[in-house]
Order: C-alpha cells, then structure tokens, then sequence
C-alpha cells in the first residue's frame, strides 16, 4: 500500500465538529485513501453519490430520517457527493442537526464548479485537495534511487495509481481513465454539448505545455470562439486536469502581464490525449515534459504542507525567459528546468537579476530534482 500524504494531515481531524472535503479527479485514490482512514472502525457508514437510490434519498432528507438511518453511526462517509442535488445544503443539515456525526465526503470536478458545497459550508468544513501520486510519496515507498531511475517512465505514463500499480498494462489503464472517466463528470455539467469539441481543446493544449497560450490561436484551432475556449480551460483547470501559470510582473515596463501557461496535472493523460506513448529518448517534446513534471510535483507539495506560495513564469517582450517564479514569506525564487544537465552553464537573464537583486537563481536537472520537489 503506498501511503498518501494527505493522510497524515486528515487523521488528526476525525472525530471533530466539522465536515471534512477531499477534492480530486476520479481514480486519483480518493476512495481508497478513506479505506485506509476507516478500515478498523466500525462507525461508519458508507455512501455513494454515484447511485441513483442515494440521491433519491438525499433529495427527500430530514434530520429525523439520517437520524433513523445513521443509527449508533458516528461518521458518515459520501463517495463522488457532487452526483448529489444540491449537495451542500444536505450536508449542512447533517453538520447543523445531527451534531454528534461527522461527514466525509469526497468529490471530483463539478463538486467545486456547481459550488454546490463552498457557500452552504462556510465555516463549517475543512477541505482538501488530491492529485496523482507524487514523486514524494514513490520515494516513501519505493526509495529514492529507484523513483529517480523510474522518472523517464513517469514523464511517459505518469502517476495515476493504477498506472504505477500496473507495470507493462500502461496503456490499457491510460486508455481506460481518457474514455472512461476523464470527461464523466465535466461532461455532465450545463453548458457542455460539445464533447468533440472539449476532446479536441484538449488536444491543442496539451501540444502547448510550457508554451505560452492564446486563447484567440486556440478558438481557432478547435472551432470555438474565445470566451468558451476561456470557460472550457476554467472547467478542466477546476476538474484537475490541467492547471494555468500567469506571468509574473512587478518592475519593468517590458514583462509580460496577462500571459499564460497550461501544465497537465499528470503527464500520463496529456500523452493519451495526443496518442503519444513513445518513450524519452525517441520524443522531441521531452523538455516540455520535464517542465511540466517538476512544476506538477512542486504544486503538489505546496499544496499538501498547506503553503500559501505563489507561482508564476517570467517572460519579456524581448523573449528573455525564467521557467519557474515562486513567491513564499517574502522570499523570491527563480527556477530553470534542464533535462539534459550536459548543455553548459545556465545564467540567469540580467534583466531579471537587475530588477530582483535579492531573489534566488537555481537550475534543476535530474540530478538536484529531489531537492525541489520533495519536503
């Protein structure tokens, strides 16, 4: 069993007053990760939003009646809840009235978009964020030399549990997560009635990783127009699929200020969009991935310590760029990524050292790459 990270900070809280949120996409390991937290209990009960009768029985739920079905129950567990109507209000029924039980739920995309759980629980849960296993989490299990050696891999197939748990059936569970549950619950949502369309926006952005993004290029790309290129990346961005990188901009008149950039939560989906499996040696895009790999793992630990860090790139109109800009307690950082160490030194733009004398300059390359991503 590889332990998840997040276990260790929700532990602390079961048996508390207030309701605990897991987000995540689908097959992250939400569901297996509340096995684990419950497996020597026996009050819990268990339910899940994906069948029809527990959202019938939600949809007509007073406290007299969870009461009755709870019964000498002390935690109530909801797996995939955003399928349930209106969801936050009956999960502040059961935190209002029946004091004495503590809800956890998990939920993947529309739980966040329909916010269907943030105003109704304001002040009365704790929520948590869930992503592909990490980097940090393979070295706990596996050691670090091993990981490090299994990086290529991971830059082709990613960490999607049942990837990693699946050794030579990669491309059978990666195909099975893109048609099965990738779009499942984006799809369901309103406004969505061009699934062509999404898989093919898809597609565009993941050839784009580390690139700038256009917005207007893309629409035209795809066939849409730009604001529902702009709402669709905002869908999958809240769905945990991809994520955006603005620009950083604080000094000179020559950096760019509305710029993007897209990233893949988990490299093994973005190369299944595209139908490229091919390994690292024999790709064109590998700098790409080894971008997106580390600024991935570095969003997942920020986000897992509970850190309130800012990223960003850097970019200005004379194309001098920094792949990597973080902001934590005052303290600047500037980040190059180099997949292959062997090409000379790299120095940081004067540009930017003229303006942020006082931040700090790193490349990280295979060999340092532990040291940026791990605690």
């Amino acid at each position: 069993m590889i332990h998840r990270t997040i276990e260790d900070a929700i532990a602390p809280l079961l048996g508390g007053r207030k309701a605990i949120i897991v987000m995540g996409a689908r097959q992250v390991g939400k569901s297996t990760l509340l096995e684990t937290l419950f497996r020597q209990r026996d009050d819990v009960l268990w339910m899940n939003g994906d069948d029809p009768d527990i959202q019938q029985l939600f949809a007509q739920m007073t406290s007299t009646r969870i009461r009755a079905i709870l019964g000498s129950k002390r935690i109530l567990v909801i797996d995939e809840a955003q399928r349930i109507p209106n969801i936050g209000l009956r999960l502040k029924l059961v935190t209002d009235q029946v004091k004495e039980v503590q809800v956890v739920a998990t939920g993947s995309s529309s739980f966040e978009l329909a916010n269907r759980v943030n105003e109704p629980l304001t002040g009365r849960k704790r929520e948590f964020r869930m992503f592909p296993l990490s980097f940090s989490e393979m070295v706990s299990h596996a050691g670090l030399l091993d990981e490090l050696r299994m990086l290529p891999h991971r830059m082709v197939y990613g960490y999607y549990p049942e990837v990693v748990c699946s050794p030579g059936n990669e491309r059978m569970v990666l195909k099975e997560l893109t048609d099965s549950y990738l779009y499942r619950d984006i799809l369901s949502l309103d406004g969505i009635g061009k699934p062509d369309k999404l898989t093919r926006l898809l597609q565009a952005l993941a050839f784009q990783i580390g690139s700038q993004v256009s917005y207007n290029e893309v629409a035209q790309l795809v066939g849409l127009d730009p604001k529902t290129v702009e709402r669709y990346v905002d869908i999958l961005e809240k769905s945990y699929i991809i994520f955006r990188l603005g620009s950083f901009s604080r000094n000179l008149r020559n950096e760019l200020k509305s710029s993007r950039k897209i990233y893949f939560w988990d490299l093994g989906i973005r190369n299944a969009v595209i139908g490229n499996l091919s390994q690292v040696e024999s790709r064109t895009d590998t700098g790409a991935l080894w971008d997106n790999l580390c600024i991935a793992e570095r969003m997942k630990l920020l986000s897992y310590r509970g850190s309130f860090a800012q990223s960003w790139f850097w970019r200005t109109v004379q194309q001098k760029e920094i792949d990597y800009i973080e902001e934590e307690d005052g303290m600047l950082r500037a980040v190059e990524f180099k997949w292959n160490d062997r090409k000379g030194n790299v120095k940081v733009p004067a540009a930017f050292t003229a303006a942020y004398p006082t931040a700090a300059f790193q490349v990280v390359t295979p060999h340092n790459v532990d040291k940026f991503i791990m605690p």
